[in-house]
């Protein structure tokens, strides 16, 4: 039995079952043992791969909706340019490079960055090239200026609790011990206030999920939105409301029970966007695939672009990044991309009110 596995079969055996919540928390994050404390978990030598370290094109045109966005809103002086969530900074340093021709972008952009992991943060470092940047730890410490942020696979790693329905209530999905081994149980019966409309359009058996850090967060992103100006862009797999058991595990590219490792695979659930947008207290666009945003926002010229001046195999992978990003087989359709905005303004280029 690993550490990890060790401390969190201690604590069951001494408090009783765990949510789901707690057990995430203490998988991904434990200050010793978690995954992302303890790793670079991205890339071919990782566990999993995310679109920036795709392709370029994922980070530049978003950069240049939110330059945009920037633009439209008077050109603020001087504005936090955020991302949650940051990996090896690969994002950021394609939104600074996509930028840097945009009169004044830079010169007002104070770079900070939402990032736990010691081990990230270093990469980030090396990473992104500018001259005012500043690591949190929490999405609550951004400064209170207008905020235009990027979160892509931030949301779907926070930690969740899952409640099944079971007549005209609830009973939550927890993690126990049988036989020395980690399993999914069922609590009590509970009625928690956030699932009292869900008893509408869910049958017995059906499971919601709920991350209420999740909507802490989207609340502290839209008030700043709010009342400075600003947009964000939150990319991630999911759908408008949350329906079912998403609760999944990656590990060297492959799915693998998320009870099996504590702290050795990638622990994420579906994002449930509805909640996300209903947390924030500011505008949201429509829920867009991530596919429709990027041939919005003009990827398929920047693709031709590129490819010209790449022949032989390096083409090859190129032309295989944009299909991956785009294509609805792929990530065009899983990945879907919420944008919020002030009340009073349209929202970002791409993206329908």
């Amino acid at each position: 039995m690993s550490a990890l596995k060790g401390h969190i079969a201690a604590r069951i055996a001494a408090v009783g079952p765990i949510s789901l919540a707690d057990y995430m928390a203490l998988c991904l994050m434990h200050p010793e043992m978690g995954y992302y404390v303890t790793r670079d978990p991205l890339g071919a030598a990782g566990d999993f791969t995310t679109a920036p370290e795709i392709s370029q094109m994922f980070g530049e045109l978003l950069g240049l909706c939110l330059a945009q966005s920037w633009l439209d809103q008077g050109r603020p002086t001087s504005f936090a340019l955020a991302e949650l969530g940051p990996g090896r900074g690969t994002l950021m340093a394609d939104i600074l490079r996509a930028t840097k021709g945009v009169p004044g972008f830079h010169a007002g952009a104070h770079v900070h960055l939402v990032e736990a992991s010691p081990t990230l943060r270093e990469k980030q470092a090396q990473s992104i090239n500018h001259a005012r940047v500043t690591w949190h730890d929490r999405a609550e410490d951004l400064p209170d200026l207008p905020l235009f942020l990027v979160a892509n696979e931030f949301f779907d790693a926070l930690p969740i609790r899952q409640f099944q329905r079971e007549g005209e209530g609830w009973r939550e999905r927890v993690v126990g011990l049988r036989d020395d081994r980690l399993t999914i149980g069922l609590g009590g019966p509970v009625a928690p206030a956030d699932l009292a409309h869900r008893l509408a359009d869910t049958r017995d058996g059906d499971i919601v999920e709920i991350c209420a850090p999740g909507r802490a967060i989207a609340q502290e992103i839209g008030t700043r939105i709010e009342a400075r100006g600003g947009a964000a862009l939150i990319v991630d797999y999911g759908d408008w409301r949350s329906l079912g058991d998403t609760f999944q595990a990656v590990q060297a590219h492959a799915p693998t029970d998320p009870l099996a490792a504590p702290g050795e695979a990638d622990l994420t659930a579906h994002v449930d966007f509805e909640a996300l947008a209903q947390a924030a207290p500011c505008a949201h666009a429509r829920l867009i695939p991530q596919g429709t945003l990027l041939f919005r926002l003009g990827i398929e010229a920047r693709k031709d672009a590129l490819a010209r001046k790449l022949t032989g195999a390096a083409r090859d992978s190129h032309l295989a990044a944009f299909q991956r990003l785009t294509d609805p087989a792929e990530m065009g359709r899983l990945f879907k991309v919420l944008a919020l905005h002030p009340t009073t303004l349209q929202p970002p280029p791409g993206f329908d009110p």
